[in-house]
């Protein structure tokens, strides 16, 4: 009886095969086929499915026929339980043993929006709801502000050596075939960004366990290229001085993708979005602090001159390596400056 090759791989491809160069990653923004209205949220088209494999005509006034669950009060934690545990394993499964279809794809990361973190709706310092005087109210019932959601509520970024070893993996008949149905039935939205990826400060630990999660939108009198040699030759040397020590891995993603409409790797959110940060640290305590401190403080300065802040959004993310064939990270050298 044939087993099943579903072990992730974990082995160092050496360096010479990778050395200091950007990867190429596909950073997608991801939200969950859960019942929100359909003018509170994005929704791909085909996605959201009933039990039959239809989309749903309205997934708010039909959650219960929801395809990928039917318990919305549990919800959140379906989805990020199935996304890790089980796409996961889906992804990485060769039905064949002789499958070497996932050989180019050099590290999976899953980013879980982390609803306890801070977000751009909601830092630190908080705050405790208080009356006129100061003082608590005797209740919280009527004083308990609305939930302020982010867009998206996780990333997967797929990593890879070149942008041309991108279609031999996602566009494989084992994708379409296996993968994208289940992406219809558990994916709201799907916004996957086209990406060359810089490490300024590699992450020593491997695996860090809490993501700021920056998605940045250039300002309306800077253009793209502009944009990003700014990002990577100024404002990533002021990030690594005003980090210190708490930051323990530090990487800019930039959109190398499509802008036109119809193109691969093209969704309107996904197009806007200039750059992508992924800051981690080594506790969410950690993060908090830093979001506090001056350091962050002239980084938000240096950011608003360039970006449209309030079209971005970032957040706290609870980060998983699902399978890496890289070995210890390495600063990603920089290219010349235009």
């Amino acid at each position: 009886m044939q087993q099943p090759i579903n072990k992730p791989v974990q082995e160092d491809i050496g360096p010479a095969s990778r050395g200091t160069e950007p990867l190429t990653v596909i950073c997608s923004l991801l939200s969950r086929a859960d019942a929100t209205p359909a003018n509170e949220r994005s929704r791909a088209e085909g996605h959201v499915l009933d039990r039959f494999g239809s989309p749903l005509a309205d997934p708010a006034a039909d959650a219960h026929d929801n395809a990928f669950a039917t318990a919305p009060h549990v919800h959140f934690e379906h989805w990020g339980e199935y996304w890790r545990k089980v796409h996961g394993a889906r992804f990485l499964h060769l039905d064949e043993p002789d499958d070497r279809g996932l050989d180019l794809l050099l590290r999976y990361d899953q980013l879980h929006r982390f609803a306890p973190g801070p977000t751009h709706t909601d830092a630190p310092p908080y705050r405790a709801p208080v009356d006129l005087d100061g003082r608590l109210w005797p209740t919280v019932i009527g004083h308990i502000a609305p939930y302020a959601r982010p867009q998206w509520d996780g990333i997967a970024c797929l990593a890879f050596g070149s942008e041309a070893d991108v279609a031999p993996v996602l566009g494989s008949a084992r994708f379409r075939e296996k993968i994208l149905p289940e992406d219809r039935v558990m994916f709201r939205d799907i916004a996957p960004i086209l990406t060359r990826q810089y490490v300024v400060v590699p992450g020593s630990q491997g695996n860090e366990p809490v993501t700021l999660v920056k998605l940045h939108v250039r300002a309306a009198h800077v253009d793209r290229a502009a944009f990003q040699q700014w990002w990577l030759h100024e404002h990533a040397s002021l990030v690594k001085g005003a980090v210190g020590e708490r930051v323990r891995r530090y990487v800019q993603l930039h959109n190398v993708g499509p802008v036109g409409p119809g193109l691969p790797f093209q969704h309107p959110y996904g197009t806007a979005v200039d750059g992508v940060t992924l800051m981690s640290f080594a506790s969410v305590t950690e993060l908090e602090a830093f979001l506090g401190s001056p350091g962050q403080r002239a980084i938000a300065r240096d950011e608003a001159r360039m970006c449209d802040t309030a079209a971005g959004e970032w957040w706290t993310a609870i980060g998983m390596i699902v399978t890496s064939r890289l070995g210890a990270e390495q600063a990603t050298t920089l290219p010349v400056r235009a």
